[in-house]
């Protein structure tokens, strides 16, 4: 069963696409409108609503039917159900390929990254993925080490990168995206400088390293968030966040195109 039937529940309450983001996926795609977009583990469809409301085509791969049910219809969405490792979709049928923030979930990489040169044609395969080796070890951590600790089990960024290139034959790039304070899609280190927001079980619930955790470690790192947010010894301790309006959090795109 997909994964995210029994944790998607509430997903796109706090999933909210941010412009800044698919600004730069625009870019990086660099499409002409009415290009075929293929959006691989689109979940509940924001990053695919996105670039419709921008003009391309998309088709939009989740196997998750709970994440489904949350996306809002558009003419130029086409949904399929799905794995990154066996797409539903003909070959050199789609100009571009994305995938935001999910191929830590999937199951085999070097598959998944065949499947994507299998149905493109010439256009550029965009990922936002992330390697926490990369990160600022900010006071997250402090209060959920788990989270760190998890992360870690990922591969390195290099590794992705050589995967991507051994499966595609492609030409790949990785582009650093800083976080600004004030990002609307709340993935896992996106609110690192609101702390606040963690207390919020909707914005755990959003968020896939929380929703699979060890509830008592949450539990743990909530009690000591809640009791130094109150007293100020938070602000103390690690107020000189605020000073920041973006930082490095180990998230980047990868960008993978054929060579001319």
């Amino acid at each position: 069963m997909p994964i995210y039937n029994s944790i998607g529940q509430q997903y796109s309450k706090t999933r909210v696409t941010d412009q800044r983001i698919v600004n730069t996926l625009v870019n990086l795609l660099n499409l002409p409108k009415d290009s075929i977009i293929a959006d691989i583990g689109a979940g509940t469809g924001g990053y695919s609503l996105a670039l419709a409301n921008q003009g391309f085509l998309v088709n939009a791969i989740e196997p998750s039917v709970v994440m489904q049910k949350q996306a809002k219809e558009h003419p130029k969405i086409k949904w399929f159900t799905g794995y990154a490792e066996s797409l539903p979709l003909p070959d050199k049928s789609v100009d571009g390929v994305i995938s935001m923030l999910a191929i830590h979930h999937f199951v085999h990489l070097e598959k998944a990254f065949q499947e994507m040169q299998r149905v493109i044609r010439d256009g550029a395969i965009v990922l936002l993925s992330f390697d926490i080796r990369f990160a600022k070890k900010i006071w997250l951590y402090d209060y959920f080490p788990f989270l760190w600790e998890d992360a870690l089990r990922f591969l390195p960024l290099n590794e992705q990168i050589n995967l991507i290139h051994t499966n595609t034959k492609r030409r790949v790039e990785a582009i650093p995206l800083l976080l600004p304070y004030d990002l609307s899609d709340l993935f896992a280190a996106a609110a690192w400088r609101r702390p606040e927001l963690y207390l919020q079980p909707e914005v755990r619930a959003g968020i896939s390293s929380f929703a699979l955790a060890n509830q008592d470690l949450i539990n743990k790192g909530l009690q000591l968030l809640a009791a130094d947010l109150s007293s100020g010894d938070w602000v103390k301790q690690y107020g000189d966040i605020h000073n920041l309006t973006e930082i490095d959090l180990g998230y980047r795109f990868i960008r993978a195109t054929l060579d001319n």
